[in-house]
């Protein structure tokens, strides 16, 4: 498979301190990449880099070939990459539906002309906007409570919804910062199945998530940070195997027989 996206030498420092030090890293089209790695280790500031919302200090980002370094997000979101966050931003008092709605608004090419006659480009994108969010309430499983306010919705279903939002312009990669955190052990089986469906059809997902078991079940590839920079990357088999990434999670002696965290 050819690599969707292409890191190259990505940098990224605060006050001398070294977030992301000269990382390389590809992701390939139509695979499930896992990116771990201890607290304080880059991740965040890597994937905040990657989709706009931090300006690397150096190095390039590229998108199914094209540059997208130093882009806002939303332009970034329009070339194809999408992310979610750890902390989930849904519009509490949407509905599901309004939810998604809102966010496909900047996707549907329709310009304001058309909106203020309700042309029928206007009228047709509309369709096709409330047909593709009913789909995927349907996906995450949340489709009897497409009508009602999102506040009433648990911890794991905003989640869900979150999820949802982030699928909703057919993106090429979708960066998710810790889908399962905090999400009980039945929700998390369910997010797992949800993202293997997706992936199936094509879409390209990134996964920056501290549930190694997660990463290990569902993940083709493995990326692990520290310190700011690529300690290794491989399958989820030869990561759980690799002192190093022992070592950089629990600070241990190559003789030491103990697993990742999370991992039985």
């Amino acid at each position: 498979m050819t690599a969707l996206l292409e890191v190259t030498g990505l940098a990224k420092a605060y006050r001398g301190v070294h977030a992301v030090d000269g990382v390389d890293l590809a992701i390939r089209a139509g695979s499930i990449t896992g990116l771990i790695g201890p607290n304080g280790s880059g991740k965040s500031t890597m994937i905040d880099c990657i989709s706009g919302f931090q300006r690397p200090d150096a190095g390039r980002v590229r998108l199914s070939g094209a540059d997208i370094t130093g882009l806002t997000p939303q332009r970034i979101a329009r070339a194809g990459l999408v992310r979610t966050f750890q902390n989930v931003r849904i519009y509490d008092q949407f509905s599901l539906l309004e939810n998604l709605l809102v966010v496909r608004e900047p996707f549907r090419q329709v310009g304001w002309y058309d909106a203020l006659l309700r042309s029928p480009k206007y009228r047709q994108a509309s369709h096709l906007a409330e047909r593709r969010a009913r789909e995927l309430l349907d996906l995450v499983g949340l489709t009897r409570l497409g009508e009602v306010p999102a506040t009433i919705l648990s911890y794991g279903q905003k989640k869900l919804l979150a999820l949802a939002a982030a699928l909703m312009s057919n993106p090429k990669l979708v960066v998710l910062d810790e889908p399962v955190a905090g999400v009980n052990p039945s929700r998390i089986n369910e997010v797992a199945e949800i993202l293997r469906k997706v992936n199936v059809t094509g879409t390209t997902f990134l996964i920056v998530e501290h549930n190694v078991d997660f990463i290990s079940a569902l993940c083709d590839q493995v990326i692990v940070f520290d310190q700011g920079r690529k300690l290794m990357e491989g399958p989820p088999e030869a990561v759980h195997g690799d002192q190093r990434v022992l070592d950089a999670y629990l600070g241990i002696g190559e003789a030491s027989p103990v697993a990742l965290p999370g991992v039985a």
